[in-house]
């Protein structure tokens, strides 16, 4: 639980406990949970809306238990509902943060697509994390990683990686080292573990 946003910086750096599972987890890596006004558990992905917060792991096994709203009531102190589809709204809108982190990241400067362009960062060591499209080959993606399989990779949805771009298509991209390049591996491993139903660590390597 947490008290809700302070400007004091406390909740972004302290760990924070999973209503199911018990276990502490960084705040980056779980989601937020509020009460909304018609008692109904509202999903805060930026961890920004008032009230008090309540945590749970970004994963699909422990969203989808059955003791999910229990432990939401017992938390919250009163009766909340949790809403239908659930899981599916976290992944919509967990899939919408990583579109906009991409594209942030282009807008910026700091992402390219293309595997050409891709190949000639990672190269010259100028590469943060490896985006490939889900499904991408992996032979080609070991071909671009040009044997630095110490690289980050993500795997996102090739259409969220397309209109990142404002394409129609895109396989690869990568983007530069630094702070969105950080957020991003956050992020998809929220959206990972919502969507899949696994965990990886943000540092997810090409196999």
């Amino acid at each position: 639980m947490d008290d809700g946003p302070s400007g004091r910086g406390r909740r972004a750096s302290s760990r924070r406990r999973c209503l199911i599972s018990r276990t502490h987890g960084e705040p980056c890596h779980m989601i937020r949970f509020v009460v909304g006004p018609d008692g109904q558990i509202v999903a805060d992905l930026a961890a920004r809306l008032p009230g008090r917060g309540m945590w749970v792991q970004a994963d699909r096994a422990v969203l989808e238990d059955g003791q999910l709203a229990r432990a939401f009531s017992r938390a919250a102190r009163q009766k909340v509902d949790v809403p239908v589809g659930l899981v599916e709204s976290l992944r919509d809108g967990l899939a919408k943060r990583l579109l906009d982190g991409i594209s942030l990241g282009r807008r910026a400067g700091e992402a390219v697509c293309g595997f050409q362009k891709c190949r000639e960062r990672i190269v010259a060591g100028r590469v943060g994390v490896v985006i490939c499209a889900a499904g991408a080959s992996q032979d080609e993606v070991a071909r671009l990683l040009s044997g630095q399989r110490e690289l980050p990779v993500v795997w996102v949805p090739g259409d969220i990686l397309a209109a990142s771009f404002g394409r129609e298509r895109a396989v690869y991209a990568v983007m530069a080292p630094g702070a969105l390049a950080e957020r991003l591996k956050a992020e998809y491993k929220r959206f990972a573990g919502v969507a899949e139903g696994t965990l990886p660590g943000p540092d997810t390597v090409g196999q």
